[in-house]
């Protein structure tokens, strides 16, 4: 096992939820490479915003692209950008982030668990 054991209670306070990526922005000002993005939640999330370092994309490619996002967590500041949610990826051997994928038939707002 890897990292320090999580109680499921832990776990369930997490709330990850389906969103769609209805705006994409450069964000010169980072330190390190990253997109300003708008992310839809659904109705009872809203939207959200967002910095995210996928830079492996294109604009054009994270454009109306599901995700999976964290909801709960608190802003946080980065630089000029108040980012309100965390969208979720993998990290390969050489760093990349590649993002989480729902099922094309995910809207969103639902719940991930």
């Amino acid at each position: 096992m890897s990292g320090t054991p999580l109680a499921w209670e832990e776990f369930t306070r997490v709330d990850m939820r389906v969103g769609r990526i209805v705006e994409v922005e450069a964000f010169p000002q980072a330190r390190r490479p990253a997109w300003k993005l708008r992310v839809d939640f659904g109705a009872e999330i809203g939207v959200r915003r967002s910095s995210a370092q996928i830079t492996n994309y294109a604009a054009s490619e994270l454009q109306d692209r599901l995700v999976v996002g964290v909801v709960n967590f608190p802003p946080k500041q980065i630089g000029p950008v108040r980012s309100e949610c965390l969208v979720l990826g993998t990290y390969t051997a050489d760093g990349t982030v590649l993002l989480l994928n729902p099922e094309p038939d995910a809207r969103p707002g639902d719940r991930v668990g």
